[in-house]
């Protein structure tokens, strides 16, 4: 990674596209503390969390799903929303399951199932509510909608918006790059471990060599 200058404000949608190896993952795992930064600043809140532990990290309110679901296959439903569970972040269990459970109704009806048994967009639900039982304040989703049929992203990018609406910030890598400049306020263009190109998420979109490269248009 080359000089990546990343900035989020509160409640806003920010949308990192590229393509694959261009450092887009690698970044939010730096973010989240998953990987070691030799070098740079990473602030959230005004607080340095370079070299912070990644539980450190998630306590302050920065949540990461992160590609690949990573659920925990032979827990239950409920089990794994526990184990996503933050305490003294102000709210409990109970109420913030009550939350993900109105956002992702499968989850309530399919609680004592074990993950391993859920189709790939349920789990995929999971991990997205796994991640909200730590109350962040800042989200961020690493191929939300990565193997899902249409039908169940429309459904993941309907919630993205409430939780945005909601005052949730949110950090999202996307394959779909059309979808998330959408839905984007504002977008950073990565190659090969640079950011080439950044702006407004529409402006971005319009963008007729973006649209060429990223959009097949």
């Amino acid at each position: 990674m080359f000089g990546i200058d990343l900035e989020l404000h509160a409640g806003e949608i920010v949308t990192i596209i590229g393509a694959n190896g261009a450092g887009k993952t690698t970044t939010l795992r730096s973010i989240s503390g998953l990987t070691q930064v030799y070098s740079g600043t990473i602030e959230f809140k005004g607080r340095s969390i370079r070299g912070t532990a990644p539980e450190e990290i998630t306590r302050l309110g920065l949540a990461h799903c992160p590609e690949g679901r990573q659920i925990l296959q032979r827990l239950s439903v409920e089990e794994n929303l526990l184990a996503g569970y933050i305490p003294n972040r102000g709210r409990t269990f109970e109420a913030i399951r009550s939350d993900v459970y109105q956002m992702f109704p499968v989850l309530k009806e399919r609680r004592n199932s074990p993950a391993s048994r859920m189709s790939g967009g349920q789990q995929q639900m999971l991990a997205i509510g796994r991640s909200l039982m730590a109350s962040p304040d800042l989200l961020m989703l690493d191929e939300p909608s990565l193997g899902l049929a249409p039908k169940i992203i429309n459904q993941i990018f309907e919630i993205i918006i409430g939780l945005s609406k909601a005052g949730i910030s949110l950090v999202i890598v996307e394959q779909n790059a059309a979808v998330a400049l959408e839905l984007a306020d504002y977008a950073y263009v990565f190659d090969a471990g640079r950011c080439t190109v950044e702006g407004g998420a529409h402006k971005v979109l319009a963008d007729p060599d973006l649209k060429a490269a990223y959009l097949g248009a």
